[in-house]
């Protein structure tokens, strides 16, 4: 499967690709205030694409549990900058993780190529479907709620939630083929349900490729109570599953490990494709 966006195309062939997670923000759980200055967030953009990540995720919002939300202002005035110094000096592919539109078109006029949308288009009434419809740019759509109660089973909740992307996008003139879903790991869900949806991921593959989104969070960590740093074995361990289970982009803080691991978890799962 080809994709292309803004200039730049990607194949969901037989390669897991990696999107390496880039926080210019000050409070995100795992490295918040690491890399909210533009020198430092160029350095960490180099290393990560030089440890192998296809993709960088530029987020200047942080969306964990209990986050302070900031004014768009603030928001575009942290990824701006280091998207503009990436797509000028680093030959990448570009997502900007953000729910405002008016982020999502600041971010592409600044050389960013992929929308990523924690709200799966259902954050506002349109508008970010139609700044991806105007751009003809990727969405790579996660499902979220606010409550963590599922009324109906679960994938049928996800699969519902999905549809109406798939509705508003095509609403508003977007191409449905752009679109990448996330099962919103850690998102609207607690334990029991992370380990669900991740158990049944294969459930979703049919609806559009699927990228997973689980590193470091606090369900990895809950068994042995480990700190966010200390959840690297158990990240790689949940990713080989979600590749098995059919996750085609891993978004991850720790690039390197997982391209060690990826080569060989992708010669297995892709044998008969490769030989």
């Amino acid at each position: 499967m080809t994709f292309s966006s803004l200039g730049k195309t990607f194949y969901l062939n037989n390669e897991t690709l990696i999107m390496g997670i880039l926080n210019v923000t000050p409070d995100s759980f795992s490295d918040g205030g690491n890399f909210n200055s533009l020198t430092a967030a160029f350095e960490h953009a180099k290393k990560l694409i030089a440890d192998g990540a296809h993709i960088l995720d530029i987020g200047g919002q942080s969306t964990r549990p209990g986050h302070i939300e900031v004014d768009l202002e603030t928001e575009i005035s942290r990824v701006v900058p280091i998207i503009k110094k990436v797509s000028t000096e680093l030959n990448c592919i570009i997502s900007i993780d953000t729910y405002r539109y008016e982020v999502a078109e600041a971010a592409i006029k600044a050389g960013a190529h992929i929308i990523n949308d924690v709200w799966g288009l259902q954050k506002d009434s349109g508008e970010m479907a139609k700044i991806a419809a105007k751009y003809n740019c990727v969405v790579i759509a996660m499902h979220n709620q606010n409550s963590k109660i599922y009324d109906n089973d679960i994938i049928i909740s996800m699969k519902n939630f999905f549809k109406t992307t798939f509705k508003v996008a095509e609403e508003n003139g977007m191409n449905i083929n752009n679109i990448i879903i996330d099962p919103g790991i850690g998102f609207g869900k607690g334990y029991e349900e992370n380990i669900e949806v991740l158990n049944r991921l294969n459930e979703l593959s049919f609806i559009a490729p699927i990228l997973i989104g689980v590193s470091k969070k606090g369900f990895i960590g809950k068994p042995l109570n480990l700190s966010p740093n200390d959840r690297i074995e158990g990240t790689i361990a949940v990713n080989t599953l979600a590749v098995y289970k059919g996750a085609k982009i891993l978004r991850v803080h720790n690039v390197l490990e997982h391209k060690k691991a990826l080569s060989i978890i992708d010669k297995i799962i892709y044998f008969n494709k490769n030989y």
